[in-house]
């Protein structure tokens, strides 16, 4: 049986994923896995098929990435995603290594479809995305700076502060008293 992948944009979190398989399963797509960006269908779906897809993904701010260089930046934002909201950072593995090992593209041609297609590096990207992640744990109120710091592969809190304030303008601990608003996931 031959199966068929589409990549989809924008799908960032567990919501996203049962939003696409409400959508697949309300037009009678039969599919094998959902991940984040991914669905792997049983069968291929016909032009037709296709289009309603697109235009029902379209709806939530989803859309179906044929370009291979898009695929792939997709793909580095899902891992990149996964690895600070799943607090995979701890280990502090070098981000080069873990995108060339999953991805398996030397990590020099990553970067660069990466800053030609978003404009900004990896890096970058992963920083900003840090942030956010940051922002919400400050929300919580759960974990100490020192804590977060750990979590997401920061080597200090005074490191952590330091990369928030270039990012945001503010320090964690003026941020928690602000009240600022976040970002969504969207805009990355």
């Amino acid at each position: 049986m031959k199966t068929e992948v589409l990549h989809i944009k924008n799908m960032v979190c567990d919501r996203c994923i049962h939003a696409v398989r409400d959508i697949l399963d309300r037009n009678n797509i039969s599919y094998n896995n959902i991940t984040l960006g991914t669905i792997e269908l049983n069968t291929p779906i016909n032009s037709i098929e296709t289009e309603n897809l697109q235009m029902e993904f379209k709806k939530l701010g989803f859309e179906v990435i044929s370009e291979k260089n898009q695929r792939i930046v997709k793909q580095i934002k899902a891992i990149i995603l996964n690895d600070i909201f799943q607090e995979k950072l701890k280990n502090n593995q070098n981000l080069s290594v873990n995108l060339s090992n999953q991805l398996h593209f030397d990590y020099s041609h990553l970067s660069s479809i990466f800053s030609k297609t978003e404009g900004k590096s990896i890096q970058t990207y992963q920083n900003e995305l840090k942030v956010e992640r940051i922002k919400e744990l400050l929300e919580y109120d759960e974990l100490s700076i020192t804590e977060i710091a750990d979590t997401l592969g920061f080597g200090s809190a005074a490191y952590l502060s330091t990369q928030f304030k270039k990012i945001t303008g503010s320090t964690p601990s003026q941020y928690k008293t602000s009240k600022k608003e976040r970002n969504t996931l969207d805009t990355f």
